[in-house]
């Protein structure tokens, strides 16, 4: 396949020098069997392990390596961004260093982008190796809602596994917010998209650095970036609560003055109160994270920060 052109492999990592190894080798052996032309570029995201020396070392021996040390910990997402800015091939892969998304599958992701003439090629995960049914469940909960709320149709059961089109990448470095969801950004450019599905694997080695709490962070960073919908919620259970409220005035009026009765009981006072209350803190907080998201904006540092840049200069 040497006709498809340069495929940059954009490929985040964070404390991952179990894996980058094999990783490696991996995509080495490819390109040997394949004949494709890749440029690798690893991005360090603030490791504290060995990651940053392992890909030192690899960009030393590889002309075809560059590696991006970032000056701490930006996140996954600054990551794919800040390879994206940094990639010139004709088509860029985004891939995890863990080798969930096997690497083996690009020939075939490169074939359906070229016969189909697409920009964009997802990857839609058939099985999940390696992950519990509480995983599997929320992650398939979390896509069907957020493509219910969405503003932009986004395909179900997939990550930031992907093959994007020039086309596609030089769009994506024009937009300028900070803080991206990058998988919906893709979807939101538009053009002609497709799914690739395959049988994502369990990592090579080592535990997954998402936990719960980043996964809920993440999951709500998304409904938040990509529908107003929230916000139209809280306001109909404003609206829902108003009419509760008035119905139970004219409850306590009617039964006061027409059956002389005194409404009593501390027990329902009390769930009316939490159940205001509750719905009160829960739209202040949905508020708050909309606000929160145009802080962060108008405050315009940059995404990443790039601490030193390693590649064997061509001879």
């Amino acid at each position: 396949m040497s006709n498809v052109g340069l495929v940059s492999l954009i490929i985040p990592c964070h404390n991952e020098e179990e894996v980058i190894p094999e990783t490696y080798k991996r995509i080495k052996a490819l390109k040997d069997s394949s004949g494709i032309f890749f440029e690798i570029i690893f991005i360090n995201d603030g490791s504290t392990d060995q990651t940053g020396g392992l890909l030192d070392q690899l960009s030393l021996q590889d002309e075809l390596v560059t590696v991006l040390h970032f000056s701490r910990n930006f996140g996954h997402q600054p990551a794919i961004s800040a390879g994206l800015h940094e990639s010139t091939g004709d088509f860029a892969i985004i891939l995890d260093a863990d080798l969930q998304d096997p690497p083996t599958v690009i020939p075939e992701m490169l074939k359906v982008a070229i016969t189909q003439q697409a920009d964009v090629v997802y990857g839609v995960r058939t099985q999940r190796a390696g992950e519990n049914w509480f995983k599997k469940w929320t992650a398939g909960l979390y896509y069907r809602m957020l493509n219910k709320i969405s503003e932009v149709e986004l395909p179900l059961d997939t990550g930031d596994f992907r093959l994007i089109s020039r086309k596609v990448i030089d769009e994506f470095c024009k937009l300028r917010e900070k803080n991206k969801y990058i998988r919906g950004l893709l979807s939101w450019v538009g053009y002609k998209q497709i799914p690739f599905y395959y049988e994502r694997e369990a990592r090579f080695a080592g535990s997954t650095h998402y936990s719960l709490w980043k996964m809920i962070n993440f999951a709500t960073k998304g409904m938040i970036y990509f529908s107003k919908k929230p916000l139209l919620v809280a306001t109909n259970l404003g609206l829902f609560c108003v009419f509760i409220g008035l119905g139970l005035v004219a409850y306590v009026l009617v039964s006061k003055y027409y059956y002389n009765q005194v409404v009593g009981g501390w027990s329902s006072l009390l769930v009316t109160i939490v159940f205001f209350g509750g719905i009160q803190l829960l739209s202040i907080g949905l508020l708050g994270q909309y606000l929160g998201s145009i802080f962060d904006e108008v405050k315009d540092r940059p995404e990443y920060i790039i601490e030193r840049k390693t590649k064997r200069p061509t001879v």
